[in-house]
């Protein structure tokens, strides 16, 4: 009889309290600074990736002769900035997934 009480209790006992998640908002006149900002970022990234592929194309070419592991080392960067252009390209869509 106590232990059916108990269980009672304890299934009839109140959720925990529900944290507030509100909606993230900018801060008063920082909302076009900020948007700006992530624009500058934006242009920098896509420019540093043509000149990562550009340089990866010169390494590969420089080292296509008695180099092949400056060409090797040329090709192997490539996965890498594209993997950073990707990325950058996807950040809004991955930090908004996470909010």
């Amino acid at each position: 009889m106590h232990a059916q009480l108990i269980v009672e209790q304890i299934l009839m006992a109140p959720v925990a309290p529900v944290v507030p998640n509100p909606t993230a908002s900018p801060p008063p006149g920082l909302a076009e600074i900020g948007g700006q900002f992530i624009g500058w970022m934006k242009w920098i990234l896509v420019a540093c990736g043509v000149g990562g592929l550009i340089a990866c194309g010169i390494m590969m070419t420089v080292g296509r002769r008695n180099r092949s592991s400056f060409a090797a080392d040329g090709a192997a960067g490539i996965p890498w900035v594209l993997g950073g252009l990707t990325l950058g390209s996807m950040a809004a869509v991955l930090a908004g997934a996470f909010l």
